[in-house]
Parts: structure tokens; sequence; C-alpha cells
């Protein structure tokens, strides 16, 4: 016997592979393309059950409205507390002309500083 046949003895017939060979690429290329369809449809069957309801929307935008309220409060209170800063205006000028920045700008950073102009000139330089 030779070694072809000897192959075919131990590996079944060669015709019966083939034609399984040739069965599995359309098989696999149909279950691929049958897998994706199915996780579309999971999907999109998902998204069409889930509804948002016009209450909850409301809140939403309630919550929005209230946090941005309570944000310009507290810009408001901090915007208070910074003019009650005593700052001189020698100090202003000398931010102004040292890192030619503009007057309310000067006069904001000397504020939060506490109207220490070391650590204003500081602060405008890091930021």
């Amino acid at each position: 016997m030779t070694e072809a046949e000897q192959e075919v003895e131990v590996n079944g017939t060669e015709a019966d592979d083939e034609a399984q060979d040739e069965l599995d690429p359309k098989q696999k290329k149909q279950t691929r393309h049958d897998g994706g369809a199915a996780d579309l449809e999971r999907v999109t069957d998902y998204a069409e059950e889930k509804e948002i309801s016009a209450a909850n929307i409301s809140s939403a935008v309630a919550q929005f409205g209230n946090q941005r309220n309570k944000e310009n409060e507290l810009r408001v209170a901090k915007e208070k507390e910074l003019q009650l800063v005593q700052v001189k205006k020698e100090d202003i000028e000398l931010i102004m002309n040292e890192l030619l920045v503009s007057k309310a700008h000067a006069e904001k950073v000397l504020r939060e500083q506490s109207g220490d102009v070391v650590a204003a000139l500081e602060a405008i330089i890091s930021n």
C-alpha cells in the first residue's frame, strides 16, 4: 500500500472530508451573520421597550435648575466675601504693570489672596 492509501484508511474517505469542509465555511458564514442579526435585534428591542416619561424629564430639568441656582448663590456669596477684603490701589497697579494683566484680573486675584501681593503674583504666574 502507498502512503496515500494508508492515509485514506486512517482518516476515512477523502471525499467525505472534502464535502464537509465545503459545507462548514458556508454554515460558518450564515451562523456568523445570523449571530450579528440576533445581537442587533436584542439591542433594538431593549431600546424600544424602555420609555422615558415626562415626569422623569421634568424631574431631571428641575434638578439641573436647582443645581445651577445653588452654584450661582455660592458664586455671589464668594464675590461678596471678596469685596470685603481691603486692597491697596498701589498693589493693583504694581501687579498690572509687572505682569501686564487687566485691572479687574489683578484686583480679583489680589482679593482672593487676601491682599498679599507676593501670593497674588505667584498665583497669576502659576496659572
